[in-house]
Parts: C-alpha cells; structure tokens; sequence
C-alpha cells in the first residue's frame, strides 16, 4: 500500500539569533487535512518555526520539504504563491479599513491582471475584481462576518479582530494556513466559537492547519496531531492522547524538567 506523502516535513530544521539556539534539530510532518497543533511554555520557540515555515526566518541548517519539493530555505513570496498563509501572534490588520478592504487585500496574489489594466478597469481587471469580491464575500459569510463588513476594522472588539485576520488569510485560498495564537486574549465562549470555525475551515476547504495554542484544553479537543517544544527542542510528537501522558511533557509543563 503506497503511504501518502505528508504536505509539510521539517527535517533538522535549526535556527539561532547571534549564537543564541533558538530553534534545534526539530523535526515533524504533517499530513494534508490535518489540524496539527504546536505548544510549549512561553521562549520555547514556536512562533520562530512558523516564521521559518513560511519564510520570515531562514534556517541555519535542515531542509523543508513542501507540496513534495524540497528546499533548505523558504522564501515569503514563494510560499505565499504556493499557498502558505499566516496570522500573527499581534493582530496584524488594516486598522482604518472596512472589514471588507482587510478582506480583499488576501485575494491579492491571485489577481491576474497588471498594474495598468487595474489602474483602468480594462482587460482582465472587471473579471479579477469580481472574482476576488466572490472570494471575499465568501469567507465574511463564512465566518460570520457580515454584520461588520462595512465596519472600521480598529473600531471592532479584539475577538472580532482575530477573526478577520483569519478571514484575510482563508481569502488567500491557502493549502497550509499557519495559526499564531489565534485565541490569545479570549474568554470561553470566543474560543469555542473559534475553535468551531477551525474545524469548519478544515472541513469546507479542505485546509491543512499548523496552529501554536497555550490552551491545552483547546488543544487536545481540536487537534488531530501535537507537536511540542521546550527550550527550542522538540520533547514531544503525536496524538493528543500520547503527548498527555508523555513525561518529558507533563515535566516541562510542570516545571520540573529544568530543576
């Protein structure tokens, strides 16, 4: 029986900052569909391997294998196109515009006509922006997002925020979408409603999920696959139930292991 290839495999990925090893000899896959989540206390190096997944950051060594091409550096303008899309740890929105603009400006890379024929509404430009207002419209409805659509984006309560940040990034069309805190500074009931749209976004999209989570609770009720990191290392990989009794885990989580 042939075994599928995973969508993304980190091989010896290391990373460091002026010598200071911020990331080391981690190693995981993910398979396509899969909700994969990565935790670990605060410093452990999570939101420094996203960057280096979707090309923030370039690893000092280790290879990064996506969409079956294998490569020892990710460019930002490269994954982007080969449907890599991020939201970030801090809100990174338009904050003086709608909820709709913030919406179109993740359709962006799709758009197939020039410059001059969008500065002129000619060519392919009427079918491009019809196009990415379908798209748009789309994921505000999906989401819930309707009521605001019109809305000043910095004008919105924080969890409204977050949720459009998500919406930009599912207007990209993405096939791995990279989840930084994505339920920081929620209460309960944001989160649940969050987690709901997750799971959503993997079943009506079909999109492969790499998220960083503090919640364990969240965690192991969302994730199909937990991968977690301590120090910049990698102390534990698998399903949520084989990561909750793995005691280098519970030890790190405890506080224990570094005594």
């Amino acid at each position: 029986m042939t075994v599928a290839q995973p969508l993304l495999a980190l091989d010896h990925i290391s990373l460091s900052f002026k010598g200071v090893k911020a990331i080391t000899n981690i190693s995981f896959a993910v398979n396509k569909g899969e909700i994969c989540a990565l935790i670990g206390p605060n410093g452990a190096g999570k939101s420094s391997l996203l960057n280096v997944i979707n090309g923030v950051y370039q690893a000092d060594d280790g290879r990064i294998t996506y969409q079956g091409e294998s490569r020892s550096t990710m460019q930002p303008q490269w994954a982007a196109k080969r449907g890599v899309a991020r939201t970030f740890q801090n809100i990174a929105l338009f904050k003086g515009m709608s909820v709709l603009d913030n919406v179109l400006s993740g359709t962006n890379l799709k758009v197939k006509s020039s410059w001059l024929e969008q500065v002129f509404n000619l060519g392919r430009a009427p079918a491009d922006a019809l196009r990415q207002r379908q798209k748009a419209e789309r994921v505000i409805a999906f989401l819930k997002l309707q009521p605001w659509r019109n809305s000043i984006v910095g004008g919105l309560p924080y969890g409204l925020q977050k949720r459009v940040e998500l919406a930009r990034a599912l207007a990209a069309e993405p096939e791995l979408l990279l989840l930084d805190e994505p339920m920081a500074g929620m209460n309960a009931d944001e989160k649940a409603e969050m987690s709901r749209f997750i799971v959503e976004t993997r079943r009506e999209f079909g999109t492969t999920i790499v998220l960083i989570e503090h919640d364990i609770g969240v965690v192991m009720s969302l994730s199909d696959h937990v991968v977690v990191l301590d120090y910049g290392k990698k102390i534990g990989d698998g399903s949520p139930d084989e990561v909750r009794t793995n005691p280098d885990v519970i030890a790190a989580y405890l506080g224990t292991k570094h005594g």
